[in-house]
Parts: structure tokens; C-alpha cells; sequence
């Protein structure tokens, strides 16, 4: 069986939702160490390069399913995100009502972990 890659398929003009760790380590809302995100750029600027509208899911630390804590917000890695990617990522925190993005960009969601 061939394996699919993204890299197979045309992206222009899809969603693509892409499920990254980007659990860094942040304290007092400084990341410490950018290496996680770093590693996910390749995948995200070749979605971004296809004209896709990027869906980005991860979360930080461990949060209580069904409470939102302000100190795991994802918000330091869409910051960061959009300092490397050198275009806005903003970080949606309430995303399951539905939403979309333009072609060419991407959008953070908040905290998806149980």
C-alpha cells in the first residue's frame, strides 16, 4: 500500500487541518524553547505555499476537558508562529461554530487536548 503524502495532493484552495505538537515550554507567557514550532514550519509553509486556508490544532500542557485555563493558551505559539512565518496567525479559541480563512493563511486553534 503507497503511503499519501501532502505533498502528493494539490492544496490550492483546501482546508487543510493540520494537527502539530506545539506543547513548548512557556513560562510566565515566554517560550523558552521554539524548536517544536520550528519543526512544524516546513509542513505549514508548504500548505501556506499551496494557496491552502491552514487549520492548526495542538494544545500546551494538560488541560481539564471542558475548562479553559489562560496559562495553557496557545497564545505565545501564535505570536511565535507569526514572527518565523513572517504573516499574521491569529489563535481562534472558539472554533467549533465553524469559520474559515483566507487562501494563503493560517489560523491557531486554542487548546485540543483531553
Amino acid at each position: 500500500m503507497k503511503i499519501r503524502h501532502m505533498t502528493d495532493t494539490d492544496l490550492r484552495g483546501k482546508r487543510v487541518l493540520i494537527r502539530e505538537d506545539l506543547n513548548v515550554p512557556v513560562k510566565d507567557g515566554v517560550i523558552s524553547s521554539d524548536a517544536r514550532i520550528r519543526a512544524a514550519l516546513p509542513t505549514i509553509r508548504y500548505a501556506l505555499d499551496q494557496h491552502a486556508q491552514v487549520f492548526i490544532l495542538s494544545h500546551l500542557g494538560r488541560p481539564k476537558e471542558g475548562e479553559f485555563d489562560e496559562k495553557l493558551s496557545l497564545q505565545p505559539v501564535a505570536a511565535r508562529l507569526s514572527e518565523l512565518l513572517g504573516k499574521p496567525v491569529p489563535l481562534r479559541r472558539d472554533w467549533l461554530d465553524g469559520w474559515s480563512a483566507a487562501p494563503g493563511s493560517a489560523v491557531l486553534c486554542e487548546t485540543c487536548a483531553s
